[in-house]
Order: C-alpha cells, then sequence, then structure tokens
C-alpha cells in the first residue's frame, strides 16, 4: 500500500490536468511508502502516449530525496485518454520494480482515476492507495 497526502494527491491531478494533452509525469518522495514531497517534472517526450524524465533532472531529484534522507516511493504519469492501467511501454520502462507506479487517467475528465502498481518482469500487481490527511 502506498499512502499520499490528499493535497500531493490534488497536485498530481492537477499536474496531469494542466499538461493534458500531454501525458505528465513526476516522482514521489518519502519513507516506507508514505509520500512526503512531489517533485512535477517535464514530460521530455511531449507526447500523449508516452513520457520519458531527462537523466539530469532525474539526478536533482535523486539528490534532494539523499539530502532530505528520503527514497522514491512512486514515480507517476498521467493516461490523457486512455485507462489507468500500465501500458505496454510502461511495463517496457519499468526500470525501478521496487518503486510504485502511480498512473492518473483522465479518460472521465469530471472523475479523474488514480491507480497505483508494481511492475515486475514477470507480471503487473495493483497497489491500494490510501489518501491521507
Amino acid at each position: 500500500m502506498i499512502r499520499i497526502p490528499q493535497s500531493i494527491y490534488q497536485q498530481m491531478i492537477e499536474h496531469a490536468r494542466k499538461e493534458k494533452p500531454l501525458e505528465c509525469c513526476g516522482i514521489l518522495g518519502g519513507k516506507e511508502k508514505i509520500v512526503e514531497k512531489t517533485f512535477e517534472l517535464e514530460n521530455a517526450e511531449k507526447s500523449p502516449v508516452r513520457y520519458s524524465i531527462r537523466p539530469e533532472k532525474q539526478l536533482k531529484v535523486f539528490e534532494e530525496l539523499e539530502r532530505d534522507s528520503l527514497e522514491m516511493v512512486a514515480i507517476y504519469h498521467s493516461h490523457p485518454h486512455t485507462l489507468p492501467f500500465p501500458s505496454e511501454t510502461d511495463v517496457k520502462m519499468a526500470f525501478y520494480p521496487e518503486v510504485s507506479s502511480v498512473i492518473i487517467s483522465l479518460k472521465e475528465e469530471k472523475e479523474p482515476v488514480v491507480k497505483a502498481f508494481q511492475i515486475a518482469k514477470e507480471a503487473i500487481y495493483p497497489e491500494e492507495i490510501e489518501v491521507i490527511a
């Protein structure tokens, strides 16, 4: 289970809405699957169907996480027009199997759906999200 504060949960949804029709992306930092900080990042692909994070931007986030004694809890991105389930590309690009993958679907604009997964080489495992105060 991943625990996300309500304010960060809303920030992710707003980030997805702001970037639509392109996919948004970011990193969630914290400890023991409890998110404490969000890093909104630019989608280097500038694409509605895939995302990537520039290595130098990712390195800056990793340095900040280390400085604050936090770990990468999740990588999030949006699916502007599809369901919140990992695509074939998402699975191929899941380089951190120990890190949750959070997907924000804007398929239903007024009712965004946020889901989390653990993506391993052999399978995709749904993971529960608890929105906390």
